[in-house]
């Protein structure tokens, strides 16, 4: 039996700064400025993966969602360790 996913935030506040940190790499990678759904078809489209934003896309194998996904998680961690390393050397330069 497969784990199920609990991917939460520790603070429930930062909902809506991840939403538009994710949204702001989807939108670099494709180079358009789209809602989140569609920015998820032009990625799958990019890669040739058959996704339906406003239907089911259950028969997806996992590997084929982490094409989607994964690309879109390992730029957001990408740009949030540049963000923090951009505020360590900002918070060192205010010693």
């Amino acid at each position: 039996m497969a784990k199920k996913r609990r991917n939460r935030l520790l603070v429930p506040e930062a909902h809506e700064g991840m939403e538009q940190l994710k949204q702001n790499v989807m939108s670099r990678q494709v180079g358009a400025s789209l809602s989140p759904e569609k920015l998820k078809t032009e990625i799958a489209n990019q890669v040739g993966i058959p996704y339906d934003s406003a239907g089911y896309n259950g028969d997806l194998k996992a590997s084929q969602a982490g094409k989607i996904g994964g690309k879109v998680g390992g730029q957001m961690v990408k740009e949030m360790i540049r963000m923090a390393e951009k505020e360590l050397v900002r918070r060192k330069g205010d010693l």
